[in-house]
């Protein structure tokens, strides 16, 4: 199963060690991972039976209905709709049946919908597996430790993900030199936005403000704090 996400991976780390502007290669991965969901999903595979059901029991976040409305595939969204809205009538109001459910049921139904969604799940077990390959990469590949060590930035939520889960992947001594190389590049990054950030808000003093004033990497420090900090790709990263 690994070897499918090689590639990706080993991609993804070649580009942002090429372009440190690339953001984190995890965002990377996941955006990368998502838009082929969602391509996916709006493609041949909703008239799949299996996969229709499964939309139908599951529906969407709020996150993925959004991207889907962007995508401009009108149809196959409103195809999916069509059918998800009858499993709605039937699951949670008991339409068609002979028995009602309770206000109870009813509103336990409707929560356990909300909080379900199709391409998150695939996100889920996408990103696992995703995980375990750079594990097992990083463990054996003595080119990818190095391209690894060459990262300038690993996002906040990302890098948490990193070094928290490395103990089930793992023998201690590779996942303890793993954890160092990932909190050295996540520290100098978080330095660096730090200095960035602080020079942001020191050309707003007036004696600052001069034609010849130098804001340095500094325009963009509020965007690239808020990337860093919730694990967003920068708006204007393109992976395609």
């Amino acid at each position: 199963m690994e070897q499918i996400y090689m590639i990706p991976v080993t991609e993804a780390f070649a580009a942002t060690a090429e372009k440190p502007e690339c953001g984190c290669p995890i965002c990377r991965l996941f955006k990368k991972l998502q838009e082929d969901e969602l391509d996916i999903i709006l493609g041949a595979s909703m008239m799949e039976p299996d996969i229709r059901i499964r939309t139908n029991e599951m529906g969407f976040c709020k996150e993925h209905y959004s991207e889907m409305c962007k995508s401009g595939n009108r149809l196959s969204l409103a195809l999916m709709l069509d059918s998800h809205i009858i499993e709605l009538q039937k699951d949670i109001f008991g339409e068609g049946k002979f028995f009602k459910p309770s206000g109870k049921k009813s509103a336990y139904r409707a929560v356990r919908m909300e909080q379900s969604c199709f391409v998150c799940d695939k996100m889920n077990f996408g990103m696992e597996h995703m995980l375990d390959t750079i594990y097992r990469t990083y463990d054996k590949d003595k080119g990818f430790r190095e391209l690894f060590k060459q990262q300038t930035e690993f996002c906040l939520p990302h890098y948490s993900m990193l070094v928290s889960n490395v103990p089930d992947y793992m023998n201690k001594d590779k996942a303890k030199e793993l954890c160092a190389d990932a909190r050295d590049i996540t520290l100098n990054y978080l330095k660096e936005l730090g200095g960035d950030v602080r020079h942001f808000c020191d050309m707003f003093d007036y004696r600052n403000n001069g034609e010849d004033a130098d804001w340095g990497n500094s325009k963009d420090a509020i965007e690239r704090t808020v990337a860093f900090l919730d694990g967003e790709l920068p708006p204007h990263i393109k992976i395609k």
